[in-house]
């Protein structure tokens, strides 16, 4: 079988693959990629390997190449002790708290498309400042550096799954050397026994390892990137699929405006359907075989939630967005000890912004599907154009 997650069909809509690996090749070895690579996309396969974490490893990195185990991405006892360094961030108390900023950034925002043009761009107008603004924030950056970050947090995710990230690499020098200052000045603020602000800069900063020494500059600097780019580029992508999805059938979209409470289930579905990371990698510790193909020791693996979510096994019509559809667990998040740490914060911001948008823009309709984000591994829209009725 010759699948290819880069072919013109796959990266248009990647559900065009997903009928073939789930019937056809469950576990598909990909060699036109450096390195090669192995996918699993049937749901049961998926939950087995995300759960077992002592054969399919992140020891290495979760993209597509080899990388030096930092931060969260690794496996424990270092991921444990990462996250628990910034999971109070990310609790039911803290969310309850951060509703209330979410909530009043996201009414700004439509007062500003209210205010201009009657067409505007849900993506540049709304999903892009809204989560941007609130992790940074959450993570000390200031304001005025929000388009210089949005645009670096592209650059970061576009050179993981390139097929030649050295064309990125000053891009990305710029940016770590943008956070390695930040991370710097706020570590000898610490240090020099000054005043802080109360943010999650100031706890990885101050982070300090079972010794009591702090931790690695490359660590902390790790850690602080994932939650920054974490934090916005897949909320922007959960916002944007669902609006696109929502809007393309205007039926669909005021099923929701006459009826709020399927807010929740139509955050769920888009999840679903158009999962924000369609996969990420894991590496193998020992030869595995699964359907009747052997993984070798020392491979990378593709854990492809996207085409998980849409076995016919485990959903029913699952190339539907249903609405009404009975609740089964979705990969959109992953799974496991790596679940994603940002899904209250994810699902908080989708919740606020579509009770927020069918109030205040019922008749909203869309212009065009728009454009796809780049990364092939990603999924979502980076132009959304619309019309405010």
């Amino acid at each position: 079988m010759s699948w290819n997650p880069f072919a013109p069909e796959n990266m248009a809509d990647p559900a065009n693959g997903h009928h073939e690996l789930l019937e056809r090749c469950p576990v598909h070895r990909f060699d036109a990629f450096d390195p090669p690579f192995y996918t699993l996309s049937r749901y049961q396969d998926v939950e087995s390997a995300l759960r077992d974490i002592d054969t399919f490893s992140s020891h290495y990195g979760q993209g597509p190449r080899f990388t030096e185990p930092q931060g969260m991405l690794s496996d424990p006892p270092q991921h444990t002790f990462m996250r628990a360094l910034v999971q109070q961030a990310f609790t039911p108390r803290a969310m309850k708290q951060l509703r209330i900023q979410v909530t009043k950034l996201t009414e700004e925002l439509i007062d500003d498309i209210e205010a201009g043009p009657a067409n505007f761009d849900l993506h540049d107008d709304f999903a892009f400042p809204l989560p941007v603004i609130i992790i940074a924030g959450m993570l000390g950056v200031p304001s005025q550096d929000i388009d210089k970050f949005k645009h670096w947090s592209d650059i970061s995710v576009a050179a993981m799954g390139a097929k030649d990230p050295a064309q990125y690499a000053n891009d990305q020098g710029e940016f770590f050397a943008y956070l390695n200052n930040h991370l710097l000045t706020r570590r000898a603020a610490i240090v020099a026994g000054k005043q802080v602000p109360d943010d999650l800069l100031t706890v990885i900063a101050g982070a300090q390892d079972e010794s009591g020494e702090l931790i690695s500059e490359a660590d902390a600097m790790s850690l602080t990137n994932q939650l920054l780019v974490g934090g916005n580029e897949t909320t922007t992508s959960l916002i944007t699929n669902m609006l696109w999805r929502l809007l393309e059938v205007p039926e669909r979209w005021q099923s929701v405006v006459d009826d709020p409470s399927l807010v929740e289930a139509a955050i769920e579905e888009s999840l679903r359907f158009d999962p924000p990371v369609l996969g990420l990698y894991r590496n193998t510790t020992r030869d595995v075989t699964l359907h009747d193909t052997t993984i070798p020791e020392g491979s990378k693996v593709y854990i492809n939630y996207a085409a998980a979510n849409r076995d016919p096994n485990a959903f029913a019509n699952p190339d539907e967005f249903d609405l009404h559809r009975d609740r089964v667990r979705h990969m959109a998040f992953g799974l496991g000890v790596h679940f994603c740490l940002g899904a209250p914060t994810a699902r908080l911001e989708a919740e606020v912004a579509l009770h927020a948008l069918i109030r205040r823009l019922p008749h909203m309709r869309l212009l065009g599907p728009g454009e796809r984000i780049a990364p092939f591994f990603l999924w979502g829209r980076r132009r959304l154009p619309a019309a405010r009725s």
